[in-house]
């Protein structure tokens, strides 16, 4: 007889916040799947438990996931965590769940520790309904296309980042939102340094100009006011008024360097976008 899949969420900063439940699923369980086993032992070490353990992260994934069915269908029950949170939720977890789901292995979730139902309901904006949109992309032209495909979303919306792209990601938003839309950064939920910041986007973007980001974040962004038009790409609209001052005469690095301070986007960005177009105009 088959086994079963178990998704067992794990505090997000503090020990504390292990349900009962989740406990005796971990003790109970034959083997666990860990993201990391030496975070996860830390928590069993608290719990008082020791389990034989397997890595399962989005490294490993394609073949680990497999191997973890196969132990799965010859009766063995497996608890699969995280770091921290749920599995499977902005974790490849999804594709050991889907796995078990196709070969019509049970999977069972037992309810917790979620970032960011944590940060939605603090956060202070509508919380009837939200997307949630997890880590943005890493390359520039997908970044782009998510938020481009969010400017007339009116739900809240909900990011995770790290602290090192922060104020990238910061960025982006404002210029695809506009630095007027409300916000609320969400920094060390449940810790010792817990930080829950309301202001927008364009105040967000100063403070941490000046500010070195620290902590994991959770970026709850309110949607579009019914009614508001969406604004246009901060650096498509820059690029377009360098055209226009072109055709006026101006020198493309002028040009460029005035487009930038009105419309607040990168000069050296905007000069190479340029300069990009006109050489490929030729």
């Amino acid at each position: 007889m088959a086994g079963k899949l178990y998704l067992v969420p794990t505090p997000i900063g503090n020990l504390g916040d292990i349900s009962r439940r989740a406990a005796e699923t971990l003790a109970e369980a034959d083997f666990l799947a860990a993201e990391d086993t030496r975070v996860t032992v830390k928590l069993l070490n608290h719990l008082e438990l020791k389990k034989p353990m397997v890595t399962y992260h989005r490294h490993n994934c394609d073949t680990a996931g497999p191997a973890i069915l196969g132990r799965i269908q010859e009766g063995e029950t497996c608890a699969l965590v995280t770091d921290a949170g749920t599995p499977a939720i902005s974790d490849p977890g999804e594709d050991l769940v889907a796995l078990c789901a196709a070969a019509g292995v049970a999977v069972e979730s037992i309810p917790g520790p979620c970032a960011l139902t944590v940060a939605l309901s603090v956060s202070g904006l509508p919380t009837g309904r939200f997307t949630f949109e997890g880590f943005l992309p890493l390359n520039k032209k997908n970044r782009r296309a998510q938020l481009e495909g969010l400017a007339e979303e009116e739900r809240t919306m909900i990011f995770y980042e790290a602290p090192h792209k922060l104020r990238a990601t910061l960025d982006d938003l404002a210029d695809a939102f506009g630095p007027e839309r409300p916000l609320a950064v969400c920094r060390e939920l449940t810790k010792l340094h817990e930080e829950v910041l309301r202001l927008t986007l364009g105040e967000a973007v100063e403070r941490y100009a000046a500010q070195e980001p620290r902590g994991e974040f959770v970026l709850v962004v309110g949607g579009r006011p019914a009614g508001e038009e969406p604004i246009e790409d901060g650096e498509d609209a820059a690029l377009a008024r360098v055209t226009q001052l072109r055709r006026e005469g101006m020198p493309l690095k002028a040009a460029a360097a005035q487009a930038a301070e009105e419309f607040g986007v990168k000069r050296r960005m905007l000069y190479n976008r340029a300069l990009k177009e006109e050489n490929g105009a030729e």
